[in-house]
């Protein structure tokens, strides 16, 4: 007998888990497959096990500075040991594993292992949208539903002639599972992926450059955070590289490392190291899903939704890369939530993409929310802009993290915020109050009123919030 529900999930990382936890609580039963673990990649091949190595590098590169801090070290008492890195990125990983199976069982909702497909009408229904499911003993399951959320995540894009062995040449999935550490590494895409490995790396000790085919590195981020960053990464001596052509079909790869030459604006260069570490975007996972046994319309990669979630079959909602635009775990999440509630009836609309706080965990961090100036001008609004430097901030100077700044960019005209950029410590975390600040449509005035403790580093929003009229008082 096919098993029968209300919402059947076709994915279970953060996306899927979250629509099928929010349709459970909604009064809905629910199915949740998933082809592999729970937790999909960002637990298990992307957020967390990444951010646990660049916790372990923060660790090792500011022990490395701990004289700044008034604190010596014997001689060789830094040591860093890879494999307890490694280890301690697995146990975080199993911790919130197990914690998400707990959150399954709790919200009383069926995991299925297997790898799903999509069919068309059967004998279990007479409309497209039930799952076929090949369990990994080789049975079949079927799973028929009033509606079915796709969430089937996406993967690492490669590129042309570039082709990843899991040994020299990577994806970001491979690096996860280095056993040991190159001497060296050229990391090919300039973007949040390899920025991150790229920062991280360096803070290990490997010798990294990294190049991208743009004129700068983040393109989606602000210039001037851009522009800081990469002073920043090249102070700590990587080597950046910008609009800059790989020849690939001359890529050379073997036990010894790997060769490329490449185009860049002085000439053709040679580029050597140890590995490569492709870092070129994600695309999604459509194939082998059934999607041609629905009349599901794809664009460029992805499926195509409406605001609410819904692709050209209404019951039928897709979430998370998936369907492309901002491809972070936090926005799969909130979409999931979204298609969910329109599920049950809820009719609110959907966060405009733009409005999506975005976070890089480089070592300095950067986060943003809104329209970058170039953004903002581009659509025609009359900008004024405040900035303040963290080395203006107390509780930066007391934690010897001084680099970056927080930027606000609002319209004169009417006063709303438009966007808000920062690079410095803990950046990632002082993004929400910029965020909420949008959600409830305040002014850079009203924000930077808010009595913002001292020391704190949130003191830097304030002062930005008020530099925007020239009221600053610190900087």
């Amino acid at each position: 007998m096919a098993i029968q529900v209300d919402v059947a999930v076709l994915g279970g990382g953060v996306g899927g888990y979250t629509a099928a936890i929010r349709a459970a609580q909604l009064g809905k039963s629910v199915a949740l497959v998933e082809a592999d673990k729970l937790g999909g990649t960002c637990l298990h091949k992307g957020c967390i096990p990444s951010k646990s190595l660049l916790r372990s590098a923060e660790v090792y590169a500011t022990l490395l500075e701990a004289d700044t801090y008034g604190i010596t070290l014997a001689e060789g008492a830094v040591a860093l040991d890879f494999a307890k890195v490694q280890g301690r990125k697995e146990a975080t990983v199993d911790q919130l594993y197990k914690g998400l199976q707990h959150l399954m069982r709790k919200n009383s909702i069926q995991v299925i292992q297997g790898k799903g497909r999509v069919i068309g009408p059967s004998i279990f229904s007479p409309r497209s949208g039930s799952l076929a499911v090949e369990l990994a003993d080789g049975e079949m399951e079927s799973i028929v539903s009033t509606n079915l959320i796709i969430a089937t995540g996406s993967r690492p894009r490669t590129l042309p002639g570039v082709t990843p062995d899991g040994e020299t040449i990577l994806t970001s999935d491979d690096a996860l599972r280095m056993e040991k550490l190159p001497e060296s590494i050229l990391i090919v895409g300039g973007g949040v992926i390899g920025v991150e490995w790229a920062s991280m790396l360096q803070d290990f000790g490997v010798q990294v450059t990294l190049v991208e085919s743009g004129i700068r590195l983040l393109p989606g981020e602000d210039a001037e955070v851009s522009a800081e960053l990469t002073r920043l990464l090249k102070r700590r001596g990587v080597r950046v590289l910008t609009s800059v052509q790989l020849i690939t079909e001359e890529l050379a790869a073997g036990s010894g490392g790997i060769t490329v030459p490449a185009e860049t604006s002085d000439g053709k260069v040679l580029l050597t190291a140890d590995k490569l570490l492709l870092s070129v975007g994600r695309q999604a996972n459509i194939e082998g899903i059934g999607l041609e046994n629905t009349d599901i319309k794809t664009k460029d990669g992805f499926i195509r939704v409406n605001e609410f979630g819904q692709t050209s079959e209404p019951h039928i909602y897709a979430i998370g890369d998936v369907i492309g635009g901002v491809q972070l775990a936090h926005a799969a999440a909130h979409e999931g939530l979204h298609a969910a509630e329109h599920i049950a009836g809820e009719k609110k609309a959907a966060t405009p993409a733009h409005l999506i706080p975005r976070c890089i965990y480089s070592r300095p961090e950067i986060a943003s929310y809104g329209l970058t100036e170039d953004g903002a001008r581009t659509k025609g609004y009359d900008v004024k802009t405040g900035k303040i430097p963290f080395q203006a901030i107390g509780k930066a100077i007391v934690l010897g993290e001084t680099d970056g700044f927080v930027k606000v960019i609002a319209d004169r005209k009417t006063n709303d915020i438009l966007g808000v950029h920062m690079i410095g410590a803990h950046a990632t975390d002082l993004i929400s109050e910029a965020a909420l600040a949008g959600v409830l449509d305040a002014t850079p005035w009203e924000v930077g009123s808010m009595i913002h403790p001292h020391p704190t580093l949130s003191e830097a929003l304030g002062e930005a919030m008020l530099a925007v009229d020239g009221k600053a008082i610190s900087f």
